[in-house]
């Protein structure tokens, strides 16, 4: 039975000389790909209301929801009715393909870095954009 610790020395020598397999996450922040999919952000400004993030989001994350109308006159004298939306993104229904991004004619949707989102109050996962 004393022969069984000593045949297991060899092998806890070689993984000493490993670096470690594990991330030191929470003590020193992650590096992410280029690329990667986060959090999606809502710039209002940009949308134009073609609800074409709606239609394609699989999980059904998002609602387009127009807020307001605002009168514009141009130097020619011609009116323009520029219209204004706000966006709810359900953080907890959305699966960050950022399909809803890819598809946006005016990019208004972006996906951002953004992957600590873990939250206890589920309500604080809805966020409207205005």
């Amino acid at each position: 039975m004393a022969k069984k610790p000593l045949r297991l020395l060899p092998e806890a020598l070689r993984q000493l000389r490993k670096k470690p397999a594990t991330v030191k996450y929470p003590y020193e922040k992650a590096s992410l790909y280029p690329g990667f999919r986060g959090r999606i952000v809502f710039d209002a400004t940009k949308c134009i209301g073609c609800k074409m993030c709606m239609r394609v989001c699989p999980a059904k994350a998002i609602e387009i929801i127009q807020i307001g109308e605002e009168i514009k006159t141009l130097e020619d004298g011609k009116q323009i009715i520029s219209k204004k939306f706000e966006c709810i993104m359900n953080l907890d229904r959305c699966i960050y393909c950022a399909q809803c991004a890819e598809s946006c004619p005016k990019k208004a949707l972006i996906a951002t870095q953004d992957f600590e989102l873990a939250q206890i109050n589920r309500k604080k996962l809805k966020i409207t954009y205005k």
